[in-house]
């Protein structure tokens, strides 16, 4: 037996052999720079974090560190690789700017680095639990020479504190040549300069290169209208350190013909402010069917790329994503064969990456190695509905609030909308430091959360090489988010590695079942499996072990109460009534008094079973192994119940399937004059999950009756 059979319902003639796993390529983007932390630099400032917390700026940062520096001070960074450029993460007062000087080997650059809390510090009160959030922004330089591996490049404040966390040094290739037979966006009249409109420029280059390719030379173009009637054509930049546009509406076009390939430049906005009703976007709409968009920079937008209409077969590949208020990317819809891949996403202000199947499905569509970092509202990355969906081989680190690292879910938002639906495949993702309490629940999200929201999970989800590090809540978390209870079924897990959690390993909410095979874990902060669904009485969550399942057997013993990080699993305490609030079944019922009632702790309601049908019986899961010494059985204390005498007898069961009598059938006296309530006491070394009382006979009433069944440890 596997370490997590105590723990676990066995689904017996249920287990099934899996083929050993292929191998997988390495989680995350392909990407042409490389970061290093602020924190494990060397410097003058004054580190801060780690922190957990929401709306704080350590909580925010990549590691949940950073560095503080006060104006003179400095943060040092030894160099990684060949540079000639650089891009910093950095935060500074709200309402503040200034700038960073730049020191190589010592010898100031003439070149700074301008700081400014101008994108930052978003507000968004009409998101139910959200906080001013958005602290960090990202600034980019070209350093003018070239350094190499072991040089020093450090950063100093000058007239304003500024918090360094996170810088990237990249080799950027030079300005590419213009494209033969391609229409120069000059030719037509754009400024390279950034002081002209070139709006009407980029439309003229548009209709006049149809079928072949719009060159955007060096140099910074501002437009002040979005573009539309894109089609059938390509728009090239000489790479994005190099062809830059201004603008925070790039292309806003409902329908597309298609063909349209946009690569190698960069789109920087000028959004400081949330606000949903504006498109605010790099692209708002559709591309058309085999489109492509590759090598760009998007920065200071709305959402990078908010799709909806036709845009089969689009490939958004080798992007980076830095600084939106919302959404990185959201396919809204319609999307087919639609795949996004080796993508960085830093500081987004919603779902880094979603799929939303609102108005119809997304179909065959995948997030596959992209790198997603400090989404500091919502999930890493997040599918809602849709069929056939992947989520495979991705690197997801540092949610801050109200979401996970990836969250498979039927949250519906909006109507008509497309439940998840065939196999939604979830493979070889590695999930760091993800995860995020909720305030609106009170409690935590985890690392991997599937969401049966509005709605059961009809899908297969199949959630396969996992790997968890250092999540502060838990690793998998099962839940019906909106409180309803929907079904979260039809799940695996194999062969998932976790290390370090907060609380659990397993975190299950609601009602479903999962199969974990080769799931091990190590570092568990309070206990392997948290089974208590929610609401009381909807349902149980069967987990059933497949195998190869180590290090998470133990049980959170009380569903009263949360666990926090790293308090281990609480001693049980006598004086609990450990049926309170657990899943109870019956044989049957009457019209409105269920189960439920029998276990909500209120001896007013009360469980009645189907009339004139004895045997009857009431079953209650307490959700682990539990060694119950004494039963107390109750009726509504009201004198308009009379004194009756029910005949009942006492069965427990470990695994819900092989049961055992406690307790030889007996009469038990209930009556008003004495509270309604009898006391069953159960023999020394009982050790049960399940209990049953079976119910042979009612002297007052033709059918079994309970208000309250309560089980105790003494």
């Amino acid at each position: 037996m596997t370490a997590v059979a105590a723990a676990v319902v066995m689904a017996a003639g249920t287990l099934v052999a899996l083929a050993p796993a292929p191998a997988h390529a390495a989680a995350g983007a392909t990407v042409p720079f490389t970061s290093v932390e602020a924190e494990s630099a060397s410097g003058t400032g004054t580190r801060i974090g780690p922190d957990h917390t929401q709306g704080t700026l350590a909580s925010e940062a990549s590691g949940r560190q950073a560095v503080r520096l006060s104006p003179g001070q400095r943060v040092e960074f030894t160099v990684p690789r060949a540079a000639n450029a650089v891009n910093v993460a950095y935060s500074v007062p709200d309402g503040q700017s200034g700038s960073l000087d730049v020191h190589v080997n010592g010898r100031r650059l003439a070149k700074t680095i301008p700081v400014t809390s101008k994108y930052s510090y978003v507000e968004t009160p009409w998101i139910p639990g959200a906080r001013t959030h958005h602290f960090y922004d990202n600034a980019r330089l070209l350093l003018g020479e070239n350094v190499q591996a072991g040089d020093k490049v450090a950063v100093q404040a000058t007239n304003v504190q500024v918090t360094v966390d996170v810088a990237d040094f990249e080799q950027a290739a030079g300005p590419a040549s213009q494209p033969a037979g391609s229409v120069s966006v000059t030719s037509k009249g754009a400024d390279p300069s950034g002081q002209g409109d070139s709006t009407q420029a980029f439309r003229e280059a548009i209709a006049a290169a149809r079928g072949g390719v719009v060159w955007i030379p060096p140099g910074e173009y501002r437009l002040t209208s979005s573009l539309n009637g894109v089609q059938d054509v390509t728009l090239r930049g000489a790479g994005h350190w190099h062809s830059v546009v201004r603008t925070s509406r790039f292309i806003d076009q409902s329908s597309s013909s298609g063909n349209v390939h946009i690569r190698d430049f960069a789109v920087i906005g000028e959004v400081t402010e949330r606000v949903d009703s504006s498109p605010d976007n790099f692209v708002n709409g559709s591309l058309g069917p085999n489109s492509s968009v590759s090598g760009m920079w998007l920065q200071h937008l709305k959402v990078g790329l908010w799709l909806t209409g036709t845009n089969d077969n689009l490939v958004v590949e080798n992007n980076r994503f830095l600084d939106m208020t919302a959404d990185g990317l959201n396919l809204n819809g319609h999307a087919r064969g639609v795949r996004v891949r080796h993508n960085f996403l830093r500081n987004q202000g919603d779902d880094a990456l979603a799929m939303w199947s609102l108005n119809a499905p997304d179909v065959d569509s995948s997030f596959e190695n992209n790198t997603v970092t400090q989404p500091n509202l919502a999930n890493g990355i997040a599918i809602y509905g849709g069929t056939d969906i992947a989520v495979r081989n991705n690197l997801v680190s540092d949610t801050n609030a109200l979401g996970s690292g990836i969250a498979i879910s039927n949250q519906k938002f909006l109507d008509p909308f497309h439940p998840l639906a065939g196999t939604i495949t979830v493979d070889g993702n590695t999930l760091v430091r993800t995860g995020a309490m909720n305030p609106n629940w009170n409690h935590p999200m985890g690392a991997l959360r599937v969401d049966s929201y509005d709605s059961a999970i009809e899908a297969q989800v199949r959630i396969t090489d996992t790997t968890i590090t250092d999540s502060p809540y838990s690793a998998f978390e099962f839940v019906s988010g909106g409180g309803r209870g929907y079904a979260a079924k039809n799940i695996t897990v194999d062969g998932a590695t976790v290390r370090g959690t907060g609380t659990v390993v397993v975190q299950a909410e609601t009602q479903g079942a999962a199969v974990f095979r080769g799931v091990t874990a190590t570092g568990v902060g309070a206990a392997g499996v948290y089974n208590c669904p929610y609401p009381s009485g909807s349902g149980t969550f069967t987990l059933t072990d497949g195998g190869g399942n180590s290090g998470w057997s133990s049980i959170w013993s009380d569903c009263s109460t949360w666990p926090q990080p790293g308090q281990g699993n609480p001693g049980p305490d006598p004086g609990r009534n450990l049926a309170e609030g657990r899943p109870a079944t019956a044989t049957g019922s009457q019209d409105v008094y269920t189960p439920a009632k029998a276990v909500d702790g209120d001896a007013h309601t009360y469980w009645e079973s189907a009339n004139h049908a004895f045997p009857q019986a009431l079953t209650v899961d307490l959700g682990a192994r539990e060694a119950v010494r004494r039963l107390v059985l109750k009726l509504p204390p009201q004198s308009a119940w009379q004194a009756r005498t029910q005949t009942l007898s006492v069965q427990g069961s470990a695994d819900g399937s092989a049961w055992s009598t406690l307790v030889a059938a007996k009469d038990y006296r209930f009556d008003p004059a004495g509270g309604n309530t009898v006391t069953v006491a159960l023999p020394d070394g009982t050790s049960v999950r399940h209990l049953r009382l079976q119910v042979t006979a009612n002297t007052g009433w033709p059918a079994a009756q309970f208000s309250e069944v309560e089980a105790y440890l003494s």
